[in-house]
């Protein structure tokens, strides 16, 4: 008897942005995200999930973020399918005119999601 298939796991790409929106370019960043490329990114081939994540607080020694996004797919070949993607090609001039108004760098990273749910407070414990 064969063992069946194991389901692929979900990843999460990152794109961390370390550094500040320059001053003054507020407004406009995040129009643009906004209104340009959180459409776009929605629209990957395979995407199930697109966040912007914003930070509020962070240890002391931590690296400055401005924005960090977040693209859940449902395994690595769906989202290499997706890097490949028309859709991906119409984000790059919309990413430099974003990155035009950021002092810093963007970097990203790949992460496999393992789940584990989540409990409603005070039922964790025994």
């Amino acid at each position: 008897m064969t063992a069946a298939p194991e389901a692929p796991t979900q990843v999460v790409r990152c794109a961390f942005f370390r550094g500040r929106v320059s001053p003054g370019c507020e407004i406009a960043f995040e129009a643009l995200l906004a209104e340009r490329l959180v459409p776009l990114w929605r629209r990957f081939p395979g995407a199930l999930e697109v966040r912007l994540l914003r930070p509020l607080d962070a240890d002391a020694h931590a690296p400055p973020l401005a924005l960090v996004l977040s693209v859940r797919y449902p395994s690595l070949a769906a989202m290499q399918e997706a890097l490949a993607s028309d859709i991906r090609e119409r984000t790059r001039e919309p990413t430099r005119e974003l990155l035009a108004m950021f002092e810093g760098e963007v970097f990203h990273a790949t992460f496999a999601v393992d789940e584990h749910g989540t409990v409603p407070y005070g039922l964790d414990t025994p």
